[in-house]
């Protein structure tokens, strides 16, 4: 993953450097959706992937999505980056991951997601009656090996979604289950 994780920020910092130089020339909105479709979008292509790697493997995506926030909005490089991703509304990359991992959950509970994404995430039906039984838990699988076994999708989706919140979780829960 880093030789993939270094092409794409190289491409990404080719990308905002060309936007910078065009950047005094342009409308901040007009620089906010270059920076989106040249880079974001790079960014989020793959990032469930990217959930549970060494943080100073994101750090380099991370880098990026700063220097692209820093663009659109004519700040130097030593100001706080927080309130800037905050007001263009957006997520660090390690959240970005973590959320798409759990839009692909929630899609597959739903059966709005693939069927072969849909076999991997199961809801915990105990055999007795618990208080649980109601709780959209999904089921943990077992795993092997510590460093690739925890990033495997079915049991990074099923630790995600338990943590959240039960209120959370059982927003349009669908009966079915």
């Amino acid at each position: 993953m880093d030789k993939q994780i270094s092409a794409v920020s190289k491409s990404c910092f080719h990308q905002i450097r060309n936007i910078g130089r065009i950047r005094p020339f342009i409308t901040e909105e007009a620089c906010k959706t270059l920076v989106c479709s040249l880079v974001t979008s790079r960014l989020d292509y793959g990032n469930a992937l990217l959930y549970g790697l060494p943080s100073t493997t994101i750090q380099k995506l991370q880098r990026v999505q700063n220097t692209a926030a820093r663009v659109i909005t004519r700040r130097r490089k030593y100001d706080h980056i927080t309130p800037i991703l905050k007001s263009l509304h957006w997520l660090p990359v390690t959240y970005r991951c973590q959320y798409k991992l759990l839009v692909y959950v929630f899609k597959a509970l739903h059966e709005e997601a693939p069927v072969y994404l849909q076999e991997l995430v199961n809801i915990y039906k105990p055999m007795r009656t618990l208080r649980s039984e109601n709780a959209m838990i999904l089921t943990t699988p077992r795993v092997r090996t510590k460093t690739y076994g925890k990033r495997r999708f079915d049991k990074a989706a099923a630790v995600l979604w338990n943590d959240l919140p039960s209120d959370i979780r059982n927003i349009h829960s669908v009966n079915a289950f």
